[in-house]
């Protein structure tokens, strides 16, 4: 397949995004993602908030998704208080996210969550969130890095078996973990920094910014479960 794989990459919506003489609402997506999936062997199809029953449609046409990093997740969506130092909530882009999950969960297509998006795959499972962490973003708006050791035997230690420095920026983590997910790497401090799903084909969470990188392993790991997942037949 000399093409590589659809992956679907979820965006933003901004309404004060300029361009030229423009300033206007727009679908936005740091090129960083598209990059990442371009190098790993993807083609990369942007998929900007749409009405969450529209998600399976979306979900049915891709061979792996991508659900990108961006703003904290509504705490209303795991059944905690709204701690002072969590973000303002982006209610549709958690509603179409979380049903671009669940569709994708459904029909088995291979999904990575990357920053926000682990943290929301782990909400739509059924776990929680750590509102604040420190050290994880120590300067506003400059990507940080530390350390991550894989767990063995995990799907995450199979495409990269040994610790690795990773660009980081967050101030949140997963606190109670989802309904079958299980932790596949650490940070020193023992944050859970990156999750899996073993009943699934492939569903890998990671809590840091592998776009700011040049460390293609887990993004290859996500287009090849997808060219996989792609050759084989629709049971007739």
């Amino acid at each position: 397949m000399t093409e590589g794989p659809l992956i679907g990459i979820s965006t933003y919506l901004e309404t004060a995004a300029r361009w030229g003489v423009w300033e206007l609402e727009a679908a936005l997506l740091p090129s960083g993602y598209p990059r990442l999936v371009q190098r790993a062997g993807g083609l990369a199809v942007m998929l900007p908030p749409d009405a969450p029953e529209r998600a399976a449609a979306a979900v049915a046409r891709l061979d792996g998704l991508v659900i990108a990093g961006g703003p904290d997740v509504d705490p209303s969506r795991y059944g905690a208080a709204r701690d002072p130092r969590t973000g303002p909530p982006a209610p549709a882009r958690d509603a179409w996210e979380l049903a671009l999950i669940g569709a994708a969960l459904a029909a088995g297509v291979p999904l990575l969550g990357i920053c926000r998006g682990m943290q929301l795959l782990n909400v739509a499972l059924g776990g929680t969130l750590v509102q604040h962490l420190d050290g994880h973003a120590e300067v506003v708006g400059v990507f940080g890095g530390h350390p991550v050791a894989p767990v063995p035997g995990t799907r995450y230690a199979a495409a990269v078996p040994e610790a690795t420095t990773v660009p980081t920026y967050h101030h949140q983590a997963v606190d109670r973990l989802g309904t079958g997910l299980v932790p596949s790497a650490h940070a020193a401090d023992g944050t859970v920094e990156a999750v899996e799903l073993p009943t699934a084909p492939w569903v890998v969470g990671v809590q840091w910014h592998p776009e700011m990188a040049d460390d293609l392993r887990v993004v290859r790991a996500l287009v090849e479960a997808a060219s996989a997942a792609r050759s084989v037949p629709d049971p007739a």
